[in-house]
């Protein structure tokens, strides 16, 4: 049983209460009778707009569902269906072009375009991992993933082999080549590398000597000119490092004595309190908010064993180098920290209405996590995240400009509370619900003054596509819904609205994730349509695959590419046919077509993910992890793809292409086949023998039998529900 602290009507658990008066107000200079006072009177005025506008979203969703029934039978027409969302509110007026004013805006939010980690607030080991990407070893990087092939015995042994290091280094000089290119000859065959009269010499092995094309690039040293021990570059604006030793195992053996090529890497990270972690009660809470404490406070630390020695892990130091001039350079050795808050959904237990409800978890996570960034803008830690002195906080989950409006309210009512300037909270739009897409223009204007991101996912985009359409028909496979109309729209129109909308050196405008950890070849033979799309950020799943993806901005000038779409794109951005395309619904157009086999093997493959994903959740309160498929490839699951997976079993229930039974029977056999895949587990506990009691089995079956109710088809209620059961049994 939780303990409570009365603060005003509200209960404040106990422990929630000692962390953030001995802990998190101390050196912020707010006190603590004035912050529950303000805290309490944040709620009262604010819990009732939260609940209306979810009392809305399932108002629109019932005369959307009405509407699709009463049109059964008859041909769909674009134009009829979007008049249709116009008059019931669904799709709101076109407001006047505008531009956003968002300042006090970061480099590597306005300037720096690269890629973005998101990773568990609620692991400290792997916050700190993502906070520290910044910087990574691209002979580590390539050396470790199939970027290089296993060809010709060039495989990864136990120790290290030499012919799979030749084929790194050379991958390694091409990019090289590529990036800072010579006059002459190539990095490939270089000797030595030295500055003279603050020009780069490089001597190839024929003794020529050569220069950089594009003497710019060459910003600063470590070492000695004559002999530096390491050479920074800059290219499209961002940092590589170019390290020499002449006594390292890798430089000893290199003709130039290179013994590693280090590139500035993830240029933010978002640390997330939403879809990638399991915080079901105030337990939980308190954990992430100490760790977000531990990274605004400098203090975060975790200790590990590896090979048989414990490390401790904590936020790196900053870079320093020597300028051309002679004078001292530094530059961050961490990346730049978002905060993603929890969207308008959710409640939690850490506090208690006067009534004895749980307050809307979002408000509560924009108030602590905000109080507790103003350690950073304070300047009470050893390292500075935001050198403007902002907080950047990505909302998620919001349907349309109404909800966008009360984040932007919320968080201007925050900085009164906090005695911060007007717009110091940033605020990251997750364009990922179709309503928001829509609208995409609107929602930006109503945080037109503190916009700093706005950022396309795909996968709760598309559990929301086919939730919101439940009734109209059978939605295609899952493999096929990329090749629909609707998706190419929501890509396109999410950076060209960014554009018009003046984004450009203000804001990130993101892609999402990379979900297939392990194949980092096929990523780096993808991912460069991010860049190319003209957005200046998007998602990895790892440091080492931030590492191998912002080679592709090197590749591409994001911020030219950009420039390029802005002279083509017309301003107003949401032209019928476009917004026609957006709002196709991504219906089977001839059912006859999908053979028994196919269906089943749809229906397993949703099975087997939902299982693989829920029975960890559930059972260790793992909230994103590497999820073998059911052809065992590993894939990075979370709560935006397990909403797909249910709620496409929902819609074939709900249209007859599959049955009751079937889900029943697939259910069972994946539950084993889950089993299997998990065997060596320690910690696992197995579903197959006992599905009458796994509560875990039990909440896949409650995602797919109930899903077609759940609120916007989100799987977070029914999630949380069978977790606390677990926790309590524990």
């Amino acid at each position: 049983m939780n303990n409570y602290i009365s603060i005003e009507g509200y209960q404040v658990e106990a422990n929630l209460y000692k962390l953030v008066n001995e802990s998190i107000l101390p050196k912020t200079g707010i006190e603590q009778a004035a912050f529950w006072s303000s805290f309490s009177t944040l709620f009262n005025d604010f819990i009732p707009i939260n609940k209306a506008l979810l009392v809305k979203r399932e108002q629109l969703q019932q005369q959307i569902d009405d509407w699709h029934l009463s049109q059964e039978g008859t041909l769909f027409s674009p134009n009829k269906y979007k008049s249709f969302l116009k008059e019931i509110g669904y799709l709101v007026p076109e407001v006047e072009d505008f531009t956003v004013s968002t300042t006090n805006v970061d480099d590597e939010v306005a300037t720096i375009a690269g890629p973005q980690l998101v990773v568990p607030l609620m692991n400290a080991r792997f916050a700190l991992n993502a906070a520290n990407a910044r910087w990574g070893s691209l002979y580590d990087a390539l050396y470790g993933t199939d970027v290089i092939d296993d060809k010709d015995g060039s495989h990864i042994t136990p120790t290290f082999n030499k012919k799979r290091g030749n084929k790194v280094v050379a991958f390694a000089r091409k990019f090289l080549d590529e990036t800072l290119p010579l006059t002459t000859g190539s990095h490939s065959n270089t000797s030595r590398y030295f500055i003279d009269d603050n020009v780069l010499k490089v001597q190839l092995n024929n003794g020529e000597i050569s220069e950089l094309k594009q003497p710019e690039s060459l910003i600063g040293l470590n070492g000695t000119k004559e002999q530096p021990r390491s050479i920074l570059f800059k290219h499209h604006g961002l940092h590589i490092d170019i390290l020499f030793d002449d006594q390292d195992s890798i430089g000893k053996d290199d003709a130039a004595h290179i013994k590693d090529i280090v590139l500035e890497s993830a240029i933010s990270v978002i640390q997330d309190c939403e879809d990638s972690i399991a915080a079901v009660d105030s337990e939980d809470k308190v954990a992430v908010y100490k760790n977000w404490l531990g990274l605004m406070q400098g203090t975060l630390q975790e200790s590990l064993s590896k090979n048989g020695k414990v490390i401790t892990r904590k936020l790196n130091a900053e870079r320093h180098y020597q300028s051309l001039t002679g004078e001292t350079m530094t530059l961050s050795g961490r990346s730049l920290l978002f905060i993603r808050n929890v969207g308008h959904l959710m409640t939690t237990d850490a506090v208690l209405t006067p009534q004895g409800e749980e307050v809307p978890e979002g408000i509560l996570d924009g108030i602590i996590t905000s109080l507790i960034s103003l350690h950073d803008i304070k300047g009470n830690s050893h390292f500075c995240n935001s050198k403007k002195g902002s907080i950047y906080i990505v909302k998620p989950k919001m349907h349309g400009p109404e909800e966008v409006q009360f984040s932007n309210d919320l968080f201007a009512r925050i900085e009164q509370i906090l005695m911060l300037p007007e717009n110091t909270i940033k605020m990251g739009i997750m364009d990922e619900e179709r309503r928001t897409s829509a609208n995409l223009k609107s929602c930006i204007a109503a945080a037109k003054s503190r916009v700093a991101f706005i950022n396309t996912g795909f996968l709760d985009r598309t559990g929301d596509e086919i939730h919101t359409s439940m009734l109209a028909g059978a939605m295609v496979p899952k493999d096929e819904m990329k090749n629909e109309p609707w998706i190419n729209a929501y890509e396109t129109r999410n950076v060209h609205i960014g554009l018009a909308t003046g984004l450009q050196g203000k804001a990130q405008i993101g892609k999402g994730m990379w979900a297939i950890p392990d194949q980092m070849a096929q990523m780096l033979n993808d991912k460069i349509n991010h860049p190319l799309s003209g957005a200046n950020c998007a998602w990895v799943p790892s440091p080492t695959a931030a590492t191998l993806h912002v080679m592709h901005y090197h590749q591409v000038d994001v911020f030219a590419r950009q420039n390029e779409i802005l002279v083509n794109i017309n301003k107003q951005c949401d032209e019928n046919d476009d917004l026609c395309n957006l709002l196709t619904i991504p219906l089977i157009k001839d059912q006859s077509t999908l053979s028994d086999r196919l269906i089943q093997n749809e229906l397993d493959n949703n099975i087997q993910g939902l299982l693989g994903y829920v029975v960890r959740w559930i059972d260790q309160g793992v909230g994103c992890s590497k999820v073998p498929d059911i052809d065992n490839i590993a894939r990075m699951e979370d709560r935006a793809t397990l909403r797909i997976s249910s709620q496409h079993v929902c819609n074939w229930l709900e249209h007859g292409i599959i049955n009751d039974q079937q889900v029943l029977d697939s259910m069972e056999r994946m539950a084993g086949v889950v089993d299997k895949q998990n065997e060596h587990d320690p910690n696992y506990v197995a579903m197959s023998k006992n599905l009458a009691t796994s509560i875990a089995y039990k909440a896949g079956l409650a995602l797919i039998f109930q899903g077609k109710i759940q609120p916007s088809g989100y799987t977070e209620p029914l999630l949380h529900k069978s977790r606390k059961k677990v926790k309590n049994n524990l």
